[in-house]
Formats: structure tokens, sequence, C-alpha cells
């Protein structure tokens, strides 16, 4: 926290336009980023966290759907166009792209639950292992539509919070 705190000041004087850039690194959600920008000053990442926290909460479906397109399968290589390519490979460095059952059972959980949930598997693959992540996709895969939302919710925004720990470095 201290190596961001520096980082906090001069997030707290940017140019709407800049700092909003930067949050859409975190979520690609424009209202989202805006509500995190209508709490400046911020005195500590904290603070930061919370407000990303509760304007996540409200995320609608499409801006779910937009805040899902900005991350590849898990697994899989970012599209440099339209993914943070550099943020995404960083994220997902447990998973050892050389285990190519490990690959083809992630690729098998992706389109399951593509099928199941109509959208992306989203989840905090830093500091998780491909077999862990690998695990977690089959528990959530018995959720009910209601409570895998709000987990996509939850890992969309701890993945927020990783990156805004890197703007603010």
């Amino acid at each position: 926290m201290s190596r961001s705190r520096a980082g906090i000041p001069a997030f707290n004087v940017m140019d709407d336009d800049e700092a909003r850039r930067h949050l859409l690194t975190c979520l690609d959600v424009p209202r989202w980023a805006d509500e995190v920008l209508a709490g400046r000053p911020y005195d500590h990442l904290g603070q930061i966290e919370e407000r990303m926290t509760a304007a996540a909460r409200t995320l609608t479906d499409d801006e779910l759907e937009r805040a899902l397109a900005r991350h590849p399968r898990i697994g899989e290589r970012a599209d440099a166009a339209t993914q943070d390519e550099l943020l995404s490979a960083r994220e997902q460095a447990g998973v050892d792209p050389a285990d190519a059952e490990l690959a083809e059972r992630l690729a098998a959980g992706n389109r399951a639950y593509e099928e199941r949930f109509g959208r992306v598997f989203i989840i905090r693959a830093a500091g998780r292992s491909g077999r862990d992540i690998l695990d977690q996709l089959r528990l959530r895969m018995d959720n009910n539509d209601e409570v895998e939302r709000a987990e996509t919710i939850e890992q969309l925004t701890q993945i927020a919070h990783l990156r805004i720990q890197e703007v603010l470095a």
C-alpha cells in the first residue's frame, strides 16, 4: 500500500480524461469510472477500493458484457486490439501454456460455462494456478444465474482492485 500511496495525490489532481482512461483499464465501464472519479480526492487506497466496489455493485447487464469483453478467456492470449494484453498475461501467469491437458480442460470448461451462463468465465487469476482456476470454474458451474452474476461482478472487482494498485504505483 505504501508504494501505491505516492500515486494517490497524483490521481487526485489528474485531468478527468486521463484518470478515466486509467480507470477503464481496471474495469471498462464508463459510468463506473465516472462514479470512482466523483469520489476524489482520496486519502488512501482503501477509500478508492470502497468506491470501486460500491460502483461495481450496480453494473447493468450491458455494462457487465462490456467489462467482460476486455478480458480474454482463461488460458487464452489476449487480443491486443480489444483487450489488455500485458495485464492479462501477468494476471494469468499461473496458467502454464505448455500444459496441453490443462489447456484443453480449461477450453472445455470455458465452452461449458459460456453455454450455461451466456458470458465468458472470469476469475481473478492472479495468484492462482491453472488447476485452482479449473477447480473454481467447476464449482461455479453449480451456481444459479443470480449467484453467478454476483460472483462474476465480484471477480471483476477483485481484478479492478489489483489493477488500480498498478495504476497508482
